[in-house]
């Protein structure tokens, strides 16, 4: 990955794509489970809208995987 395609997210550097992914997913999920409970009941909408953003992290787990090399100083 090249210097430029990453940028700074709460002091860590995350590749834009893998962050583009994670975002569209989220949403995606979040959208779909609040847009799937019944309209007259705020509390279903909540609890589907959670439902869907713990399944949007799931596939986000997935789909993304870790890209940082650790190296142990002391050897």
């Amino acid at each position: 990955m090249k210097k430029n395609e990453l940028i700074y997210v709460w002091n860590d550097l995350v590749g834009i794509r893998d962050l583009t992914i994670a975002i569209i997913t989220s949403v995606i999920g979040v959208m779909t489970g609040f847009f799937l409970a019944p309209a007259d009941h705020p509390t279903k909408q909540l609890f589907f809208g959670l439902t869907g953003a713990i399944l949007a992290l799931l596939i986000n787990t997935w789909l993304i995987k870790p890209k940082r090399n650790i190296r142990d100083q002391n050897n």
